[in-house]
């Protein structure tokens, strides 16, 4: 008897054995088909109805009327990806993004653009994590970068600017079939449609061009998918460069602080207006206050054309109408171009310059064997900027030209910001309560804005030239006596 119990509970146990490794083995085919599983293609969703077409046509015009958002942008995918984040104002129209994500590369660091300038603020040892940049941007370290267009930072740039317009866009082709609506989905909270069609993220921002197409025109699955709720803002953007690169771009209109352009975009907004008699006055002041002091030293950040930046110092003086600088681009090493400007005109030399030496005061006296090339007119906007601070010594600007911009501080003084608008040439000038200008500004032909900043006090030897010394008259000529020689000849 206990035989037969004993063979039975084997039997059962050999079942139990038996059936535990069929599970295991049930288990891993499962896992491992859950692991290699693909959905199955779907339908390439349907047409859009009415509504749907009305929501996407109006998406960018939503995105315009809320000004500002902030955003997160994926450029490519894996090692190489790079990351965006920040804000964008489109009224302005201004992005201030942290560059960062592991294939980032030189564009690490920080960057500030409007849809025909950018400027980055270089930073190689960021951490890969991108991180929202300070509200307060930096005020050292930016320079003027030509990324190429369409491609990379351009072409992402490109992109979130064209995400708004101020005109709302034609309806009936999305209806007709030039979209379709793929699902739903939920973003940031939100229900959202997600509808794909072939307009690109391209237009006119405020009245500016947001820059070139970036989407390759694919058609069909390939086409931008746009992320729309049911008030018609857009909530996220997915396409592809035209270099194929792809981006996905995320809007948050919760987080919209105000933006804060550098000085190479010019410095913070204001609240612009007419002058009032006492700064009316004191602009009217400005000449003779000039002329009457020493000169000034002064320091130059000119980013100018497409990816120049100049760094200059140097002294003026407005009595002499001389100005006399040390010009060094950054990227152009064992350089610097002496520059000065007097009343006959302009003169510039290059001279090599050692090591370690970025941007060192320019030599007194000024040398006399370096090879001047003389011009009687400006040769660059650097030129135009020095000229126009040596006229701030001469007749005050027209008054229906001027216009108060904000007030400022600079180097440690409270300023008024005056723009100029005067012969094609915008010009600002940051007067202290003195009446001495801190800074003046140029707006350069590339969108940017040039800065020379002044420093009185007295001018060191050798910068205004020597006064000739008056000839030294000639000793009277003594009368001779009759006969001799020098005198008078008396007539027979």
């Amino acid at each position: 008897m206990a035989s037969t119990d004993d063979s039975a509970s084997g039997r059962r146990r050999v079942t139990l054995v038996a059936l535990g490794v069929v599970a295991v083995a049930s288990a891993a085919t499962l896992v491992a088909g859950l692991l290699s599983w693909t959905p199955a293609p779907t339908e390439p969703g349907r047409a859009l109805t009415g509504d749907e077409a009305e929501r996407l046509a109006a998406a960018r015009v939503s995105t315009y009327r809320d000004v500002r958002a902030g955003v997160r942008v994926a450029l490519g995918t894996g090692a190489g990806r790079t990351d965006l984040v920040g804000w964008v104002d489109w009224s302005r129209p201004l992005a201030y993004l942290g560059v960062g994500g592991p294939g980032a590369g030189q564009d690490r660091g920080l960057v500030q653009a409007t849809p025909t300038v950018v400027v980055h603020r270089p930073d190689p040892t960021a951490i890969v994590t991108p991180a929202r940049p300070p509200l307060v941007p930096p005020g050292d370290r930016w320079r003027l970068r030509n990324p190429p267009t369409d491609r990379g930072l351009a072409g992402a740039l490109a992109v979130l600017f064209g995400l708004a317009t101020d005109r709302t866009e034609a309806v009936e082709p999305l209806r007709t079939g030039g979209g379709r609506w793929l699902g739903r989905d939920t973003v940031g909270g939100e229900q959202v449609d997600v509808l794909r069609a072939a307009r690109r993220p391209t237009g006119r921002t405020h009245g500016t061009p947001a820059g070139p197409a970036t989407a390759r025109p694919t058609g069909g699955a390939e086409d931008p998918r746009w992320w729309v709720d049911r008030d018609a803002r857009l909530r996220r953007w997915a396409g592809r460069l035209t270099d194929g690169l792809p981006v996905t771009v995320e809007l948050d209109r919760t987080d919209r602080p105000t933006l804060w352009p550098v000085d190479a975009l010019g410095g913070r907004s204001g609240l612009p207006r007419a002058p009032t008699d006492e700064e009316t006055a004191r602009l009217g002041r400005l000449a003779a206050r000039l002329r009457a002091g020493a000169g000034a030293a002064v320091t130059v950040a000119a980013p100018l054309g497409a990816a120049t930046n100049l760094r200059a110092t140097g002294w003026l003086s407005w009595s002499a109408e001389v100005a006399y600088l040390s010009v060094a681009e950054l990227d152009t090493l064992g350089r610097r171009t002496l520059l000065r400007r007097d009343r006959a005109g302009f003169a510039r030399a290059d001279v090599p310059v050692g090591p370690g030496a970025a941007t060192p005061g320019p030599p007194l006296p000024p040398p006399s064997d370096v090879g001047w090339r003389r011009a009687g007119r400006p040769a660059d906007e650097l030129d135009v900027l020095v000229d126009a601070a040596l006229r701030a010594g001469g007749p005050p600007p027209p008054a229906d030209a001027t216009v108060r911009i904000r007030g400022d501080r600079r180097a440690g003084h409270p300023v008024d910001v005056f723009e100029v608008r005067h012969r094609g040439l915008r010009t600002r000038y940051w007067l202290d309560r003195s009446g001495f200008p801190r800074r003046l500004e140029l707006r350069t032909t590339g969108g940017a804005w040039a800065q020379l900043d002044l420093e009185p006090g007295a001018l060191p030897a050798g910068v205004v030239p020597p006064r000739p010394k008056p000839p030294r008259p000639k000793p009277p000529r003594s009368a001779s006596p009759p006969g001799k020689a020098g005198g008078p000849v008396r007539s027979t």
